[in-house]
This record gives structure tokens, sequence and C-alpha cells, in this order.
């Protein structure tokens, strides 16, 4: 498949999709965005991949923001539209995968790019790694899912605070208030990304995709129910066949996606 703005791998099961405009901070324009429906419209379809991982070229930046450029000429009605398009053809499709995508957050992942890390389904952040929501300074707020995602993940009073002051936090603090589960020497990100990756592709895919569906209505007056019916629905499948009865005969399961 080709992309004028990504590089697109796939290699073991897992697709490797990397942000390339290294000389504008892999800023995202609306080729990035297109492009980015595309790869993950892929990663849905080809029965190849088992999970993803998205990062940025170079070492500078995963995705610094948004090109700011396009924004210029837009009103009320294009503003909303911008944000409607880029939230229901990447981020809420990334968010909603049913395959695993974690973000491998090297150098920069600002405005859209922490947007973008956070809708991956968690986060590893190399140790040069910057997060932070600085829409307030351009008089805008987050519009691809900042102030849900962000308080999702670390709360109420440190969202407000990280989108109302625009302050960037490094990696450590990034790993200490919950937005990464990971934070590594830059050499080590990809490799790491790939470790977690090659271990949860062998397990079940449709259990896998279930999860991914419950955590994501976590907290929600839906949330215990739909665990219930999609525990339930496990039972119908060949995978929760194969994988009780290699348990009991101690083995190893072959799951396949049935």
């Amino acid at each position: 498949m080709e992309f004028s703005t990504l590089l697109f791998t796939i290699q073991n099961g897992i697709a490797t999709i990397t942000i390339n405009r290294p000389d504008k901070l892999n800023a995202l324009n609306k080729d990035v965005i297109q492009d980015l429906s595309n790869a993950i419209d892929e990663v849905y379809q080809n029965a190849e991949i088992k999970s993803a991982v998205i990062t940025g070229a170079g070492a500078k930046a995963f995705v610094a923001g948004a090109d700011i450029s396009e924004f210029i000429s837009l009103n009320k009605e294009g503003g909303a539209a911008l944000a409607e398009k880029g939230q229901t053809n990447v981020f809420n499709k990334i968010e909603n995968a049913p395959k695993p995508i974690i973000a491998a957050v090297n150098g920069f992942a600002l405005g859209g790019g922490c947007e973008l890390a956070m809708s991956c389904h968690f986060r590893i952040a190399a140790e040069n790694a910057k997060f932070g929501q600085p829409e307030v300074n351009l008089g805008l707020i987050p519009g691809y899912g900042g102030t849900q995602r962000l308080t999702n993940l670390v709360g109420k009073g440190r969202a407000m605070e990280l989108c109302m002051t625009s302050n960037m936090i490094d990696a450590n603090e990034a790993h200490r208030i919950g937005l990464v589960n990971h934070v590594v020497p830059s050499e080590q990100l990809l490799p790491k990304a790939i470790e977690i990756l090659t271990t949860i592709n062998t397990k079940a895919p449709l259990a896998l995709a279930k999860v991914i569906e419950c955590v994501n209505v976590a907290g929600s007056e839906n949330g215990f129910q739909t665990e219930i019916n999609l525990f339930g629905d496990c039972f119908d499948t060949q995978d929760m066949k194969e994988g009780v009865n290699a348990f009991l005969e101690k083995r190893k399961a072959a799951f396949q996606g049935a």
C-alpha cells in the first residue's frame, strides 16, 4: 500500500506505521490525516495484521502538532468539520480498532500529536518524549478528543491543568500520572513496542477485540453490562474452546480468531 506521508511495513503480524515528515516535525496536515485513515483501514481489513504500532520519523518528534497554516482560512463551520473528520476517520477509528494499536512516542507529542498517542490503546515513551496540549496559546482547544481522552487517562484535575496552562510534561511525569505505560531509552522504543505486541499477538484475537470494546466503555452506564454480554459471547467461539482445552491439556493454545 502506497502512502505519501507515511512509512508502512508488516512483519510477524505487526504493522509499523511511521509518520514520515521529519522536516515538519511530523505535523498533522490533511494528507497525513488521509494517509492515517487509509493505514488504519488496512489494519482493520488485512488478515495478516494482528496488531500495530504508530510512531514518528526522526529523533525530534512523534507528532509536534497540527499544521497550523491550514487553520487560518477556517471559520466556525470549517473548524468543526476539520475536527469531526479527524475524529471519525482517524482518532475514533484507532480507539475502536478490534486489533491492538499502541503508540511509540519519540520526542514531541503536542496538540494533535498528544491526541493521536492518546487514541491508541496504550503508549510507550522514549526518554526524550514531551507531551502537551498547547491549543489555548492559539485561542483554541483540543479538537481531536484531547479534553476527553486526557481526562479519562489522568483525571479531571490534571487534564484541566494541562489543557489550561499548555505546559509540557516529560516522559517520566507522563508515566507518573498514567499517560504512558513505559519509558525506555530511545533506541529501545520500537523494540519494546514490538516485544509487547509479540506477546499480545499470541492471545485470542476475538478476546482481545472484546477487551478493547469493554475498556473503552469503562465507567459508562453500560460498562458492566457490556462486559457481561461480551463475556457470554466468548463462549460461542472456537478460540474459547481451544484456550480451555489447551489449559486442561497443559499445552500452548493455537488460536485461530474464530
